[in-house]
């Protein structure tokens, strides 16, 4: 019996050691899918409740940043091309139904644009680990009861005796699964994308082809960012993006010089195209960072330019030398709405004689301190941000802090690590000396705030 137990023991402990690892944000039954989305000038994100059984509803809810216009919904099954229809809002969601387990399509449409999200109708199917559990209780059970009647009608009480070790053994059994069941490998869900065999897992990194429609924006006039993903390999649209911090595709756009930036998560209008509608304020050269992530590849950060004409100038004028000052504050605006952040007292550069040293060079809709106060490269330093109201989750975190060097070569994106009430804190470390254009971004009832600053890292 001794021994039969430590067989067991070893068998699970290679399963365990077999496992595959997780896959970083992996989506998965019985959990809440999160998109956010920028549509018809909102902010917002698309949240596609879990579903427990199929047949049966499917709920979608929209969360504002601080609003959001309804959204015509229409889910269509890629399996039978069944299609239901609704429409969803804060505060009022929508109640669609799927018929099947397996892969969907949620077309959303507001203001004049539609966006298309791929996804997969999840049920856990339970685990099978379950069913040894119980079935090793249940037997327990039955072998104790015999192992009472033996006892009672046999003088000896060895059959009573073996009968009852057997009974402990499954027991302990059950008991060993349960502890080691978090670590145990678990079942695929119905509706799982089936993961190849045969083969080692991953795909090639994506490539990109990023362009303005029209070709040559104009200053104050809207035009559309695109972003058309493909595969190097075999040259056709990559349409497996895996949602990355609660959205398909992170999109950053800033002016050469600082004093534009744009957060915005762009939309799926075709398989392997990303679009996102912007509106530049002044001409000049602008720096455009994609974040993503491909499913069994990795996330990447693709770059990009293009450049802004200037109202009534030619496509390829040389933009208004006073508009690249790089010695003024960076000017921002909310994702949601495009308007500039709402300034703090006594915000914008400091006067060069009463400065402290080469530490933060102005700061907006809020207060912002740095430890130690002259940072130092290749070493981490803690960036504090005063917020507008208690912040809430946005893409899955409380606050955002985006760094990108002055030639534009490096941009960095940390998160908040957890602080209560309203302040945030942000742990990051400038690769090398130089200046950096810096953008904290939280979310409010209000709305979505941006506070821009700079920092200089000195030799």
């Amino acid at each position: 019996m001794i021994r039969l137990l430590r067989l067991f023991c070893l068998a699970v402990l290679l399963t365990m050691a077999s496992a595959s690892p997780a896959v970083a944000h992996d989506v998965r039954a019985g959990a809440d899918l999160r998109i956010a989305q920028t549509i018809a000038g909102a902010e917002l994100t698309l949240v596609i409740k879990a579903t427990t059984r199929v047949p049966g509803p499917l709920r979608v809810e929209v969360v504002g940043f601080p609003t959001a216009p309804a959204l015509d919904l229409r889910l269509r099954s890629m399996t039978d091309g069944r299609v239901t229809h609704g429409t969803a809002a804060p505060g009022r969601p929508a109640r669609l139904r799927v018929e099947e387990t397996g892969p969907h399509e949620l077309t959303v449409a507001a203001g004049g644009e539609t966006a298309t999200i791929p996804f997969r109708v999840l049920v856990d199917r339970g685990s099978g680990w379950e069913y040894l559990i119980y079935g090793g209780l249940f037997t327990a059970g039955l072998l104790l009861v015999g192992g009472l009647l033996s006892g009672a009608f046999n003088r000896r009480g060895r059959p009573a005796f073996v009968v009852t070790a057997v009974a402990a053994a499954g027991i302990s059994v059950a008991a060993l699964i349960v502890v080691l069941e978090p670590w145990l490998p678990a079942g695929s869900p119905d509706g799982a994308e089936p993961r190849p065999t045969g083969s080692a897992l991953g795909r090639p990194y994506v490539q990109r082809v990023v362009s303005t429609v029209p070709a040559h924006p104009v200053a104050g006039e809207e035009f559309v960012t695109r972003v058309e993903l493909f595969d190097g390999s075999t040259g056709r649209p990559v349409d497996d993006l895996a949602v990355h911090h609660e959205a398909m595709a992170h999109l950053v756009v800033t002016s050469e010089d600082g004093r534009y930036f744009r957060h915005v998560h762009p939309l799926r209008t075709a398989p392997g195209r990303l679009e996102a509608r912007l509106r530049a304020d002044r001409p000049g050269r602008y720096l455009a960072y994609v974040e993503l992530e491909r499913t069994d590849s990795g996330g990447q950060l693709l770059t990009a330019s293009f450049t802004v004409a200037g109202p009534g100038s030619s496509p390829t004028a040389s933009p208004d030398p006073d508009a690249r000052d790089a010695t003024a504050p960076p000017e921002t605006g909310d994702a949601s709405d495009g308007r500039d952040a709402t300034a703090s007292p006594g915000a914008g550069d400091p006067d060069p004689a009463s400065s402290p040293g080469p530490g933060i060079h102005g700061a907006e809709a809020g207060t912002v301190t740095m430890t130690p106060a002259v940072p130092q490269a290749g070493r981490p330093a803690t960036v504090e941000v005063v917020t507008n109201g208690t912040p809430r989750p946005w893409l899955g975190m409380t606050g955002h802090l985006i760094v990108r060097a002055e030639d534009g070569e490096f941009l960095g994106h940390v998160h908040e690590m957890g602080t209560p009430g309203s302040r945030l804190r942000f742990t990051f470390g400038f690769p090398a000396p130089g200046r950096y254009f810096t953008w904290a971004q939280y979310a409010t009832d209000r709305g979505i705030t941006t506070v821009p600053f700079t920092v200089e890292v000195p030799r």
